[in-house]
């Protein structure tokens, strides 16, 4: 996390050429420690104007407080994403902690992400019913990888901020609350600017770690587009003793594999925000951190109140439909991810000598997650890993075992037809279980879609439970 409260402290500007080289800005780039990161450390003393404004020369100033002008006046959303955005690309353009600066994408690395996805494709096709949902590979700079997916970090998050908008007018005593209606409205404007920041760190920060558009299991891009960003796929490759051009292929595997799933399984986007939604509403709001939130409404020393932020207001309902939609959410993840694993696993481990030690590594990274996505689950109270991966991909295997490829893939028709939490802890009893014959079914829905079959039943097919009656009814 930046040390600058509210993320107010003036950006370094970014290259036009996206080299990542950063232009020298007053005020340093990290921002100093005085609040709103507006002067320069040891100005002014005493005197909090001149602290923070002394050392600042007028265009400085006014962009400063065009900054707070704009989160006062912003009347938007329950999270203040155009901050989110500007905080998010200001966080790339500082680079990661090993000195890594963003860059653009080159001809080269265009070329050789469109080429490896096309050959992870073709491998992918001998071991999945599942035909490609990659219409094209995109080469993304880490800038890239933000503007792509906040919307879908907008979809996500929404929910939760929502819930702390309304509970920052409720935590207000009653016989305030009538009188307070401009204050509320500072309030929500600034609580917005809050989640807007602190969310745009983490997705700045996670940009400089993921190596694609659905590490997280979640479709955070475009649908079709099969996205890997070079930049990090270098970096997580460097110290892995694994040869460039496999870590590269392994990559583009779990890649193309997952958008294989999001684009021919059209209920599983539903089906996965749906789950991540439930678990949202059985989320409460500490309000006692709240309440101390609101009465440090100090704009000279907001510190305290990012602090409180950072430490999380959001706690699950212990209850059992909190536990129910936590088991959901868990499953859910699991199966997209376990599914992945195996597939990718069965298409790499003929072909590439390090496939073992990439499934392992990528299973560790998936397993502890990053610091962005720890900060994630304090701001909304919410983990977006597969707890049970190993589990998962232990299941799909066994069932590509035991019913083939087509019988695997099959169960991803319909939702109900999916294995369930239960499922993971008896595998082979699952894989072992009598398959439902659905194509009775299906033909019966056929004729009845081309008006045909579509006669009351006669009594002699009263009684019949099996659903193998329809053709009696001709």
């Amino acid at each position: 996390m930046s040390d600058t409260p509210f993320g107010f402290g003036l950006p370094p500007e970014e290259p036009e050429n996206g080299d990542g080289k950063e232009k020298d800005q007053s005020g340093g780039g990290q921002g100093p420690a005085n609040p709103f990161g507006f002067g320069l450390p040891g100005a002014g003393g005493d005197n909090p104007f001149a602290a923070m404004f002394g050392a600042m020369n007028p265009n400085d100033l006014g962009a400063a407080f065009q900054q707070i002008g704009q989160m006062l006046s912003y009347e938007g959303g329950p999270v203040n994403w155009d901050m989110a955005q500007q905080i998010a690309r200001q966080t790339v353009s500082q680079g990661t902690p090993d000195g890594t600066k963003d860059a653009s994408v080159g001809p080269t690395d265009r070329a050789w992400v469109e080429e490896t996805v096309r050959l992870a494709d073709l491998w992918l096709d001998g071991v999945t019913s599942l035909p490609s949902g990659s219409g094209s590979a995109v080469a993304w700079s880490r800038a890239e990888w933000v503007e792509a997916t906040l919307p879908v970090w907008r979809e996500l998050v929404d929910p939760v901020a929502e819930r702390v908008g309304a509970a920052m007018g409720q935590v207000l005593p009653e016989e305030m609350q009538a009188m307070a209606g401009p204050l509320i409205g500072v309030m929500r404007s600034m609580g917005g600017a809050m989640f807007g920041t602190q969310m745009g760190q983490a997705v700045g920060v996670l940009a400089g770690e993921v190596v694609g558009s659905s590490d997280i299991g979640l479709p955070l891009g475009p649908t079709g587009k099969s996205a890997l960003l070079p930049l990090n796929v270098a970096a997580f490759g460097k110290d892995l003793s694994v040869p460039e051009e496999e870590v590269r292929l392994y990559l583009a595997l779990r890649e193309a594999a997952h958008q294989r799933l999001f684009a021919h399984v059209p209920w599983l986007r539903s089906h996965l925000f749906g789950a991540v939604e439930g678990y949202a509403r059985g989320i409460k709001v500490d309000t006692s951190k709240l309440e101390d939130m609101v009465g440090q409404l100090d704009p000279s020393n907001p510190q305290q109140l990012q602090d409180a932020l950072q430490q999380g207001m959001f706690q699950p309902e212990d209850t059992p439909a909190q536990k129910a939609a936590l088991a959901r959410l868990e499953t859910a993840l699991a199966l997209v991810e376990g599914w992945v694993d195996a597939v990718v696993h069965e298409a790499a481990k003929p072909r590439l000598g390090s496939a073992d030690a990439l499934r392992e590594t990528l299973r560790r990274r998936r397993a502890s997650g990053g610091p962005a996505e720890q900060t994630f689950a304090t701001l909304i109270g919410l983990e977006l890993r597969p707890r049970r991966l190993r589990d998962a991909a232990r299941l799909w295997a066994s069932l590509s075992d035991a019913r083939g490829t087509d019988g695997r893939d099959a169960l991803w028709a319909h939702p109900d037809m999916l294995p369930t939490a239960s499922d993971l802890d008896d595998p082979d009893g699952f894989v072992h279980r009598e398959q439902l014959d659905f194509s009775e079914l299906d033909k019966l829905l056929g004729e009845a879609a081309s008006g045909r079959g579509t006669a009351a039943p006669d009594k002699g097919d009263e009684g019949d439970q099996d659903g193998k009656g329809g053709d009696d009814s001709k």
